[in-house]
């Protein structure tokens, strides 16, 4: 360990942010997601394009002793590599853009804002203006594309291939870059995290918040050329559709409603994810580079690619449930999340389901040693449970899943992976709960005794 992380580990290993005892199963598991991860993206994209979206297929031509795999992998194009650098370039011109569409929507949080306050006791200051990013984006794509004809909308399905070995290197070059920046460069140093493990800094991450000029890195990388591509991306996928079979299904509409919904909500809020765990205290290292650049856009937009490959058509009754389930789900998700976030806003002055909100007044202590002090939310969707912004998302997730049938498993894996992935974050963030608030997280957690599921779990 060098000067500088022996510093920042005595410095650092005391606060609430993310923990700094790195096991030998830790180690494991995060080398072993660096490793698989990528492939298992390949693995799919094999199964799509050359089995039909079948999760057997490429299984049983594997073990075949003359099957040449060269063959299924995507080609690597300059084309591509061009493609993904114009958008990059043209989101962080769009991130740096003032905002106008809180003046156009007064309800609209956009504009320059404060995040939460970080570890060292920082309020750090952020440009929100990404859902004018989206509509410009998508004004772009559909009036160059359908409009005037400048190139296919199903441009990002005929090159899905090329993209894939092209966010790889991105991925694994920004994150290196992150890791590099924080030992040399970083933005805000007491900020930093390290654990005394290289591979376990490189993976998760040792800046906060790094920065690039007016970028800041994470809030980037988290909400931009992914997230935004991600709407593009099914309707790409749906342009191809039409282009193989000249229909567009019901399943291919509800799908990409639903997740429009989806990323429509999260930069509607965006002010208010500056708030959550991904913001506030997950650190930038090569597991969000990596995910922002290569599994966001390939693994959460499964379901239209399998559509793409396998269209169906959905009786009104199944479609109705699907759409109506999906529903439900979004409004739990962002029901909950705007209970917490008026909460927030109006200092507790407001109601939640008709009453006056419950809380537990909380002190907690940054590493500038100034005394803090928080609450914590029991009403509403919140005394049914810690996290139910996540069991309104899982189900959101879940009818996604079901409007591809029941044929193939291909669909159900981000409705599976999302369950890990969230089940392991309200581990994670309640571990950081009771470090950060102590006592007074045990007294909550008694009165709001279940996390994901009301009366089970």
């Amino acid at each position: 360990m060098n000067t500088i992380e022996k510093m920042s580990l005595n410095n650092l290993k005391k606060g609430w942010g993310r923990a700094s005892k790195v096991t030998i199963p830790t180690l494991l598991s995060c080398l072993s997601i660096m490793i698989f991860t990528p492939f298992m993206v390949l693995y799919f994209y094999i199964a799509a394009f050359h089995f039909d979206c079948s999760l057997v297929g490429p299984i049983s031509q594997f073990s075949n002793a003359s099957f040449d795999f060269a063959k299924y992998l995507p080609s690597m194009t300059i084309g591509a590599f061009a493609l993904f650098f114009v958008w990059v370039l043209f989101q962080g011109i769009l991130a740096i853009i003032p905002d106008k569409m809180h003046r156009i929507i007064p309800s609209y949080q956009g504009g320059d804002v404060l995040g939460a306050v970080t570890p060292a006791g920082l309020k750090l200051p952020y440009k929100i203006n990404g859902l004018q990013a989206w509509v410009i984006s998508h004004i772009a794509f559909v009036g160059a594309s359908f409009g005037l004809g400048l190139f296919s909308p199903t441009i990002i399905f005929d090159n899905l291939g090329p993209f894939l070995w092209v966010t790889n290197i991105a991925g694994f070059s920004l994150g290196t870059f992150a890791y590099v920046k924080s030992l040399y460069f970083p933005s805000f140093p007491k900020d930093r995290k390290f654990s005394g493990n290289r591979f376990y800094d490189f993976f998760m991450g040792v800046e906060l918040n790094p920065r690039v000029g007016p970028i800041d890195l994470k809030l980037f990388f988290n909400g931009r050329p992914g997230i935004v591509a991600w709407t593009l991306i099914n309707i790409s996928f749906a342009a191809a559709q039409y282009a193989k079979f000249g229909t567009v299904t019901n399943s291919m509409l509800i799908v990409n409603f639903l997740q429009a919904l989806y990323v429509l909500y999260f930069f509607w809020k965006e002010a208010w994810y500056l708030k959550t765990i991904d913001i506030h205290h997950d650190h930038f290292g090569w597991m969000l580079a990596w995910g922002d650049s290569v599994w966001l856009p390939f693994m959460y937009t499964l379901q239209a690619l399998f559509l793409v490959f396998n269209p169906i058509e959905l009786s009104l009754p199944y479609a109705f449930f699907v759409l109506a389930l999906g529903l439900v789900g979004f409004y739990i998700f962002a029901d909950a999340n705007n209970q917490k976030d008026r909460f927030r806003q109006s200092d507790g002055q407001t109601l939640i389901w008709g009453k006056t909100p419950q809380s537990i007044a909380c002190e907690y202590v940054t590493e500038d040693g100034v005394l803090r002090q928080s609450r914590l939310l029991v009403s509403g969707w919140w005394k049914m449970g810690r996290h139910m912004n996540y069991t309104g998302d899982l189900i959101l997730s879940l009818a996604y899943s079901l409007a591809c049938g029941t044929t193939h498993l291909f669909p159900y894996f981000y409705f599976v992976f999302l369950s890990i992935l969230l089940i392991h974050r309200c581990i994670r963030d309640e571990d950081r709960c009771f470090s950060k608030y102590g006592k007074k997280w045990e007294e909550y957690c008694a009165k709001v005794p279940y996390r994901l599921i009301p009366y089970i779990w």
